[in-house]
């Protein structure tokens, strides 16, 4: 009874995170932002492998979710500081488009938000970038970094809902008893 319970746990973050990563991939690539899209390919490969992990009780799975789930932590949190400004990052800056340019989506797009273009000479291959946006019922950063603190949350309930349940499935694999027993030698007197 226990075990379902902490297998069902893992199994519904595991759906949360699939959910919210794809939210979140679809508003990356209308904005190109193509470092958050490659990472959050990543997160749906080991979010689906964590599932399995879960659904089918491999163990190896489910820890290999765990170790990926401690680096999505890391990322959300750089995402966080990034669009915070925190020390030398620069939410302006190229990192997060690869130099493409790119901006979030959420910039021009977000809720209530008028994008004004001064555009007097147009680039090739780069987005215009609008001079202003006004009206936002809440700013672009406010929107990425909630995206980024719902990860952070379901990541830090997914590593601990992993390790215990990993914990549980190892303890009950008699297989390792087996292999163990059958390498012993016996006692002779």
């Amino acid at each position: 009874m226990g075990i379902c319970n902490r297998r069902h746990f893992l199994l519904t973050i595991c759906i949360l995170q699939l959910i919210t990563t794809v939210e979140r991939q679809v508003f990356d690539f209308l904005g190109f932002m193509w470092a958050p899209i490659l990472v959050n390919f990543f997160n749906i490969i080991f979010v689906i492998l964590g599932f399995f992990g879960a659904f089918q009780y491999r163990p190896k799975y489910i820890i290999s979710y765990c170790v990926w789930n401690a680096l999505w932590l890391g990322w959300n949190i750089f995402m966080i500081c990034f669009y915070l400004d925190v020390g030398i990052l620069d939410k302006n800056s190229d990192i997060l488009n690869l130099g493409t340019g790119s901006f979030s989506w959420w910039h021009v797009n977000g809720p209530g938000c008028k994008a004004i273009y001064d555009v007097t000479e147009p680039e090739f291959f780069r987005p215009a970038r609008p001079a202003n946006v006004t009206d936002c019922v809440l700013d672009y950063e406010v929107v990425e970094i909630l995206h980024a603190s719902t990860q952070c949350i379901l990541g830090f309930i997914a590593i601990v809902g992993g390790i215990c349940l990993s914990k549980v499935f190892l303890e009950e694999d008699d297989s390792f008893i087996r292999k163990k027993n059958k390498n012993q030698q016996p006692l002779r007197n």
